[in-house]
């Protein structure tokens, strides 16, 4: 049988070879020059087009930073995650709704329960720090899988408790990196549960992409087609708000 994983690595494939095969025809054309001429676009395409399923470094516990900062939003800050935060996430629930043909709500022990992955991975921040931490938690392809996402399914997007500057957080990713094996939900950070700091109860993890794409205080789960009409439609609160790229593969 033929995975949605598979589908999605053959496309991209087939039509990397067809651009490049294409290439003299696509820079004598105007609008051919105005997509390689997009750092963006160019990005994606080379750091996909070479690495395919490549893994982020991992490194040993050894290497763990001795302080990894707490950057972004501090806390959920409303009065509900503020209320979760209070018992321990014990009444915390995942989300899991869009185009999916089952929708899920998802405790945290039934997070816990799932095959997990740990990786110690680097970090690094769109501000030019980085730091080394280990992650652990399930893999988002597995919760995708067991919502089974309708082929009209594009982008994931991940709804976040914080407002930052009074602006609900978000990000998305698309399919190729939601089913990337490192890409994680993370509720355990060098080997404790998450802190309230790094996003308690459960962060995004994926780690081919800066520091920005990997939400904090994950809430909802969003199977969507297109990511226009939602909030300012460029993916992600620092994309609307900071014109940031909204691919930050590294």
């Amino acid at each position: 049988m033929i995975s949605r994983r598979n589908l999605i690595r053959s496309g991209l494939i087939t039509g990397g070879a067809g651009l490049l095969a294409g290439c003299s025809t696509v820079i004598r054309d105007p609008k051919g020059r105005a997509v390689l001429e997009s750092g963006e676009d160019a990005h994606r395409f080379l750091q996909r087009s070479i690495m395919g399923d490549a893994l982020a470094r991992e490194f040993r516990d050894d290497q763990l930073s001795p302080r990894f900062r707490v950057n972004g939003s501090r806390t959920g800050g409303t009065p509900e995650y503020d209320a979760l935060a209070a018992r321990n996430f014990v009444d915390w629930r995942l989300q899991v709704g869009g185009l999916v043909q089952r929708p899920l709500s998802l405790s945290l022990p039934q997070l816990r329960s799932m095959p997990q992955r740990a990786q110690i991975t680097r970090h690094d921040c769109v501000e030019g720090w980085s730091a080394i931490g280990k992650w652990q938690g399930p893999h988002l392809a597995r919760i995708l899988d067991l919502a089974g996402l309708s082929h009209e399914a594009k982008y994931i997007v991940f709804h976040c408790a914080d407002r930052y500057r009074g602006t609900p957080y978000y990000e998305s990713i698309d399919l190729i990196d939601a089913y990337h094996p490192q890409t994680i939900l993370a509720w355990s950070m060098n080997d404790r549960p998450l802190a309230i700091g790094h996003g308690a109860p459960v962060r995004l993890r994926v780690e081919r992409q800066l520091g920005y794409k990997h939400a904090k205080f994950v809430m909802r789960i969003e199977a969507v087609a297109s990511l226009a009409g939602i909030y300012g439609g460029k993916g992600g609160y620092w994309e609307d708000s900071n014109d940031y790229q909204w691919y930050a593969g590294i």
